[in-house]
């Protein structure tokens, strides 16, 4: 009978990064840069919270939206941190990480046939919702634009059936971020034009080269635009599932019926958490934010030293260099790796057709197990002989 399932469904494959962990499941002594979560622990204070919230017995259903609390607190975060203003009543929810938030934006916003232009190499969370949903992804190739997608870019994109715009940055997998002067140039284009943006900001407190800014601080484009953010990178909370939206009353409120029947509710052990995250970890990605750069550095110049071409990323933390001096294909290019020197790095083609001839390498653990995974790589390029 499965003939008879959705066929949106069945068409949509397993991500290349699942694929190729599944394969670097099958191998031992393997050095791991796969990963994008933060090797840091929660903040203890954080952790603090929820224990007391678990002790205190505050294990039941939230409102839908989300305690009221966290999302006053979470409001207080963006604007301190990027200027942002939004209701907390009616503008704010608080998702199963970002997600959940990025599927009920999309779900909300799209219809079939309507087209969502988002760049390649991307992400790939958001190409499976919007087939979903019915909807076409219409992928702009940044790799001549150092991987950013630019105002004429779009601008040449765009349909009459242009429903959304998708603007994940920082990026992952490349790591580029986009400037005041590039959001404005977008924020030109769009802010006349009945399209939606959503902008991914997961990794907004991991920007290395001046601040991060929001799409949504624009005129004209806060009323047509979902912001997305959570608490995974900024606070190293992966687990905890937290993610947040931010968009206007009339979108909110549609996204709010498509979170309550896909969730009911975050965790509310896991909201209690964000709550002392937003109230008392403000700075809390300093820290990390100083070591990721060190770490950055280190192997961006290790990389460049063995011959690979690539941009040295302002934001997340991933590389996404070319290996195109060794190798055109990055899936065999990167099992190869994996079964010679015993390092694990994603695919490039994972990130679209447009990462294809690229791999990710995430910077995000120890310089002890980075500096080992770049022996390895140097030693597999220059000795190509088999580490067991």
């Amino acid at each position: 009978m499965e003939h008879l399932i959705n066929p949106n469904v069945r068409k949509i494959q397993i991500s290349g990064i699942r694929k190729f962990a599944n394969l670097v499941a099958q191998h031992q002594n393997v050095i791991s840069l796969t990963i994008g979560q933060p090797d840091f622990p929660t903040p203890q204070h954080v952790k603090e919270r929820a224990k007391t919230a678990i002790d205190e017995n505050r294990t039941g259903y939230t409102e839908n939206a989300g305690l009221l609390d966290a999302r006053k607190a979470a409001c207080q975060f963006l604007s301190i941190k990027y200027g942002l203003s939004y209701d907390p009543k009616s503008e704010v929810i608080i998702t199963n990480g970002a997600t959940e938030a990025i599927d009920i934006a999309l779900r909300t916003v799209l219809a079939p046939g309507a087209e969502v232009i988002l760049p390649g190499p991307v992400y790939p969370g958001y190409e499976p919702v919007i087939r979903l949903c019915g909807a076409i992804p219409v992928f702009v190739d940044t790799r001549a634009d150092g991987f950013k997608l630019r105002a004429e870019a779009i601008e040449q994109a765009l349909t009459e059936h242009t429903r959304c715009v998708i603007l994940p940055y920082p990026s992952n997998p490349t790591g580029t971020t986009l400037s005041y002067s590039e959001l404005e140039s977008i924020a030109n284009v769009l802010q006349n034009r009945n399209v939606f943006v959503i902008s991914d900001e997961i990794y907004s407190e991991l920007v290395y080269d001046g601040s991060h800014v929001s799409i949504a601080s624009f005129p004209s484009m806060r009323e047509k635009t979902i912001v997305i953010n959570g608490l995974s990178k900024s606070h190293s909370m992966t687990g905890w599932r937290i993610g947040l939206t931010f968009a206007p009353e009339y979108i909110t409120r549609h996204m709010l019926k498509v979170h309550q029947y896909s969730a009911t509710c975050a965790s509310s052990i896991s909201q209690h958490a964000a709550l002392e995250a937003f109230e008392g970890g403000v700075e809390d990605a300093v820290a990390m934010k100083v070591e990721y750069v060190q770490r950055r550095d280190y192997v961006f110049e290790r990389l460049q030293r063995m011959g690979f071409d690539g941009i040295k990323p302002s934001g997340a933390f991933y590389l996404f260099p070319s290996i195109r001096p060794f190798a055109e294909n990055s899936f065999d290019f990167a099992a190869q790796l994996l079964e010679k020197a015993k390092v694990a790095v994603v695919p490039g083609a994972a990130f679209s057709e447009y990462g294809e001839g690229y791999i990710r390498i995430s910077y995000a653990y120890s310089m002890e197990t980075l500096k080992e995974g770049m022996d390895r790589i140097e030693y597999f390029l220059h000795g190509n002989q088999t580490i067991e």
